[in-house]
């Protein structure tokens, strides 16, 4: 089974707002914003029906990240370990 070294706290990333440049802040993960319920779901089946096609073969866990200065979101795909 995988595990993304971002939400279980093995590891930082620093992602920059294509906008602006400026440091952008990581939301959790994608399914994460589904429904109420969707945080306390198996990762893996989640990833099945998020709409990236590949993020589940290709282990990686996409995050968004949000950017305070232009307001703009951004998708990241993390890459999980084995």
């Amino acid at each position: 089974m995988a595990m993304c070294p971002i939400c279980n706290n093995f590891q930082t990333i620093n992602v920059r707002c294509p906008e602006c440049g400026r440091a952008v802040q990581d939301q959790g993960r994608v399914s994460d914003f589904f429904d109420d319920y969707s945080p306390y779901m198996e990762v893996d089946e989640l990833k099945l029906e998020d709409g990236y096609p590949t993020d589940f073969k290709d282990s990686q866990c996409p995050h968004v990240f949000y950017c305070d200065a232009c307001h703009q979101e951004v998708l990241f795909f993390i890459g999980e370990w084995q």
